[in-house]
């Protein structure tokens, strides 16, 4: 018969033991979820890239609508629990009562709050769960925002970072002399403290707060010193509390938390407890790991099995983009202990491994963490490491004394070694993974495992332990480097550029490590379009970073000459600009004058000296560089719409140079064409071009992805709307989003194929605020965007040797 199980709290612990109950015992169990959130399971240690804007909240759910009801779980989100009857077996919320057999209480924690005056004042925030990351962006809308971040442990930073990542002027203040004093000795502090100082956020060691200043709201922090700091929030991280009022009002046994014993079960035979609510053996845990360990040992409770938890050893890492940091055990000196440190100040690496007899009881590694796995093994399981005491702090490719084939260190790898920290995955899970359901790539293990499907950090180490358990039949996956300059991927090097504050080719490479000194033909356009896109206001354009074609404003030909695309506004030209084309095809003997598929004109077969003569004639005339060479907008298609046909629904032609005035100049991954069409006859063919707009009596349905060159792509539907100014303003944010998430020379419709449809519209059509955020960006980006180049050619007060023959020829 089946048995009721409640559980109360849908966060991650008690997500885990869902999992775990679901594979060992399908049916056995009829659940209900109740959730203080008004949303299911997701993955907490992910919200501070969620807050830097390094991912969206759909990015980090663990379990979505789809995963509960395939598993037939009653959810009950945002329904609170104020009560637990043991006697009836019930649980009871303002809504009613329901029954249970088994309860499994998974409440958390609670943010503690330092009692100063202030501290209810609006603008007082905490970091714990999504409703806090969304109030700080919120606040980061703000021009000029300042925050005041109370607290430098784990999660201070991660705000401090995200919020700064998010233009806001972080302050950090600790009470201690160095920072994640319980995770750090005072040298990595120190070097912590150092980097992030870097990125422009202050950081105010030994600082006691006296009250947070405000009448109405928040306005500042002032410490016990009299020092002041402006604040418009103040976020508190300055620790957690288990949350036990349930436990406590039920008659539970508890301490700091919910006493379970190794079973996890509470003083009622009846009730379980997992996470960061319960104590065990005098301790509480508030890092995932060994979450996810009680998790699993729940799981085999409820369904019978023997199950035991012996406690954790911990390890942290900060989520923190471009700061490697990993921390595991005790490194407190001591009489009986003894320390091996490495340090590298130019690299800005720390390392410090403390030892008690041969056994490893501490390590700190800060600027090169990739090691931090495989010493936390050692760690956990007390290997005597006596035999390799005099390289031990090398790792394990020189464990022994000699170089390890890293494959080896693998196999060494016990079953229970965690892989992935993020998710909690052990080696022996990734294996019987793979070997059961026959995967052989690495999508394919982080969609079964979750393995390397957070932060990223272990990719590595699962495609190792996939091509130890796969041997010949795994195949090696191809390098995704941008170039042989860098073992960085082309959005690692765009997170990194945003995160660290990167603003120019050297600065990049040299932060970056690039193994060249000048980089390459591959990776200098695309830093140069990177470096543009995401400073338009501080980095000036490279063009010596860029193709033949973009660095002469002009397209070569197979025979080395040039052609000349003036730009037509939406197609429109008139008899003053057709005489300056004659003109200017008979001055310069032009052989081709040709009519092209965007609705310009084309002269081919200019000489590359006579091009800066050409374009000053053409300027004279009104007209501007049309741009047919660029990585950007290059035209926009019109029909005549109400002018002229008698099907037209709408101004087509109007929209189109509105659109492409709006529009020209701005510099994008790919080339970039766009087409407005009067009605759904489709004459300037909006439905295969990247951006379509096709007028309908109504208003404009707005079209995303289509290509007509090598491949061919329909678009695909956006959404409609009512008037031009929204048609523009929703281009200008379908635009702007590609152009900060793609790669470059990826166009859209394969931007589009990797992020999904969906993406676009959440960000565009669902949310006002992204849309016009969005909008606001890249119009800002024009202003410095919209400067015709040929008039800068043709002055001479641009690179004005660029268009002088090398030699006379006789």
């Amino acid at each position: 018969m089946t048995r009721k199980l409640v559980v109360i709290g849908a966060g991650m612990a008690s997500g885990r033991v869902l999992e775990e109950l679901f594979e060992k015992a399908p049916g056995e169990y009829d659940v209900t979820l109740f959730g203080a959130e008004p949303r299911g399971n997701y993955n907490r240690i992910m919200l501070s890239p969620v807050l830097s804007g390094e991912k969206t909240y759909e990015e980090i759910v663990t379990h979505d609508a789809d995963w509960y009801r395939e598993h037939s779980v009653q959810c009950r989100f945002g329904e609170r629990i104020t009560a637990i009857d043991r006697n009836r077996k019930t649980v009871v919320t303002d809504q009613g009562e329901t029954s249970y057999d088994k309860l499994l209480i998974a409440t958390g924690s609670q943010p503690f709050i330092i009692p100063v005056p202030g501290k209810d004042l609006p603008g007082v925030l905490t970091y714990r769960d999504l409703d806090d990351v969304e109030k700080m962006l919120d606040a980061a809308q703000k021009p000029g925002a300042k925050a005041v971040v109370i607290g430098g442990g784990l999660l201070g930073l991660e705000a401090a970072a995200g919020l700064k990542m998010q233009g806001v002027d972080v302050t950090v203040l600790h009470l201690m002399p160095h920072l994640m004093e319980r995770q750090l000795d005072p040298a990595a502090g120190y070097l912590l403290a150092k980097e992030l100082e870097a990125r422009g956020i202050n950081v105010h060691l030994r600082a006691n707060t006296h009250e947070i200043v405000g009448s109405d709201k928040v306005e500042a922090v002032r410490l016990d010193d009299g020092t002041e700091y402006k604040a418009d929030i103040v976020v508190m991280a300055v620790g957690i509390k288990p949350d036990t009022h349930l436990a406590v009002g039920a008659g539970l046994a508890c301490g700091r938390g919910i006493h379970v014993d190794d079973a996890m079960v509470t003083a009622d035979p009846d009730i379980l407890a997992v996470g960061e609510c319960v104590e065990h053996r005098g301790m509480c845990y508030g890092l995932v790991a060994p979450l996810y360990e009680m998790a699993k040992v729940a799981a085999k409770t409820l369904v019978g099995e023997e199950a035991g938890y012996e406690g954790s050893a911990l390890s942290t890492k900060l989520k923190v983009t471009g700061v490697d940091l990993f921390s595991a055990g005790d490194f407190s000196e001591g009489d009986d202990r003894e320390e091996i440190v490495f340090r590298d100040p130019t690299r800005g690496v720390y390392k410090r491994i403390v030892l008690q007899g041969d056994k490893i009881v501490g390590v700190v590694l800060y600027g090169d963490a990739a090691d931090g796995g495989w010493f936390f093994g050692l760690l956990k399981d007390g290997t005597d490491i006596s035999e390799m005491r005099d390289t031990l702090i090398f790792g394990p490719a020189y464990a022994g004394g000699s170089p390890l084939d890293p494959m080896a260190a693998v196999a060494a790898l016990p079953d229970d070694a965690e892989i992935c920290g993020c998710n909690g995955v052990c080696k022996g899970t990734i294996v019987s993974t793979i070997t059961a359901k026959g995967l052989d790539t690495i999508d394919e293990v982080k969609a079964h495992t979750k393995a390397s499907s957070s932060c990223g950090t272990c990719t590595g180490l699962v495609e190792q332990v996939m091509a130890l358990t796969l041997g010949d039949d795994f195949a090696v996956p191809q390098s995704k480097s941008m170039c042989g300059c860098t073992d960085l991927t082309h959005m690692e090097v765009r997170r990194l550029i945003k995160t660290k504050e990167l603003k120019s080719i050297p600065a990049v490479m040299q932060e970056l490590a690039w193994k060249t000194s000048c980089g390459c033909e591959a990776c200098r356009p695309a830093l140069n379009y990177y470096l543009l896109s995401d400073w338009p206001a501080d980095y000036e354009d490279d063009y010596q970073s860029r193709f033949i074609n973009e660095r002469v404003h002009a397209n070569i030909q197979k025979d080395g000459t040039f052609s000349v695309v003036p730009r037509m506004w939406g197609g429109l030209t008139n008899p003053q600009e057709l005489r300056a084309i004659a003109d200017a095809a008979e001055k310069y003997n032009v052989p081709t004058v040709k009519v092209t598929g965007g609705q310009r004109i084309d002269l081919l077969g200019v000489k590359k000296e006579d091009l800066p003569a050409i374009w000053a004639d053409l300027n004279a005339a009104g007209m501007v560089s049309g741009q047919a060479y660029a990585k950007g907008l290059r035209t926009v298609k019109t029909c005549v719409g109400t002018d002229h046909c008698r099907f037209g629904t709408q101004d087509s032609t109007g929209l189109g140079v509105r659109l492409e005035k709006a529009l020209w100049g701005s510099w994008t991954p790919h080339k970039l064409k766009l087409a407005v069409s009067g009605c759904p006859r489709n004459c300037a063919e909006a439905t295969c071009k990247d951006v379509g707009i096709v007028c309908v009596d109504s208003g404009y349905e707005i079209h995303v992805g289509g290509a007509a060159g090598l491949h061919v792509q329909a678009t695909q539907l956006l959404c409609k709307v009512k008037t031009e100014e929204e048609a523009i303003e929703y281009c200008a944010a379908v635009i702007q989003l590609y152009r900060e998430e793609a790669q470059y020379l990826h166009r859209i419709y394969k931007w589009i194929d990797q992020v999904g449809l969906d993406h676009l519209t959440a960000r565009v059509v669902d949310d006002e605020s992204s849309r016009k955020s969005l909008a606001a960006r890249f119009f800002f980006s024009q202003k410095f965007a919209q400067t015709d180049p040929w008039s800068e050619r043709a002055s001479g007060a641009v690179h004005p040797n660029e268009f002088q023959p090398i030699a006379e020829v006789a």
